[in-house]
């Protein structure tokens, strides 16, 4: 029988912490390990537990969900510990930055409870999540937002053509099975092309793959336009 994902819920509202703590200890494989209502309790309680997943609010007081999320994954002791990003709000101007901080996924608060369990899987599990409507918002502020002016260069040194034209698809937001219709490969090949894109790229999951193919200039957004839905 395997372990449980053992998770740890973040947020400055005990009603939503509650909520979450009951969503998640109700599902079979699934544990929470304690709650935080600031980000400086979220890290020192990454730092004693050790959970898988982190479900990590972006405003709290005292130091907030990308602070703390910072300090989290920068830390060698709790650097296998997954953060996933939550919010009230679609077009939150903290994405690239809690990304770049090393979250590992970023979700609405009001998905649903089964969709957030899935999140919660795809995550422990070393897979990124991005909503699309939180992919275009990510594309928006890496062309138009400040952060990308502070961004260290990042180059493709040693990345084949097959694995350029993997990393430009995953950058679109396409999953591994639409990958492999795009490219006619099978999905079992399309892993392992990601796979070496994660190592290659020193990043964490799809998510960081997402941002290493904007900063090194793979890909590139259309100028800014309104977004639909």
């Amino acid at each position: 029988m395997s372990e449980p994902v053992r998770v740890l819920v973040a947020d400055d509202q005990a009603l939503l912490r509650g909520s979450f703590r009951v969503l998640v200890d109700n599902e079979p494989g699934f544990t929470v390990v304690g709650e935080a209502a600031t980000g400086a309790q979220a890290v020192d309680l990454a730092r004693e537990e050790r959970p898988d997943v982190v479900l990590m609010d972006v405003r709290m007081p005292e130091m907030d969900g990308i602070e703390a999320t910072r300090r989290i994954c920068g830390a060698s002791g709790t650097a296998g510990v997954r953060v996933l990003m939550l919010t009230m709000f679609d077009l939150d101007s903290y994405v690239y930055a809690a990304l770049r901080a090393g979250a590992s996924g970023f979700l609405l608060k009001d998905v649903p409870p089964a969709d957030l369990l899935t999140g919660i899987r795809v995550v422990a599990a070393g897979e990124g999540l991005l909503a699309p409507s939180v992919t275009r918002r990510l594309i928006t502020e890496f062309v138009s937002g400040p952060e990308p002016v502070h961004r260290p260069p990042r180059r493709l040194d040693g990345v084949t053509d097959r694995e350029r034209e993997v990393l430009t698809l995953v950058a679109r937001g396409l999953s591994n099975a639409e990958i492999s219709v795009r490219l006619r490969l099978s999905v079992a090949t399309v892993k392992t092309h990601v796979s070496h894109l994660l190592t290659k790229l020193d990043s964490r999951d799809r998510a960081q793959l997402v941002i290493a193919a904007y900063e090194t200039g793979l890909v590139s957004a259309a100028p800014r336009r309104p977004v639909e839905g």
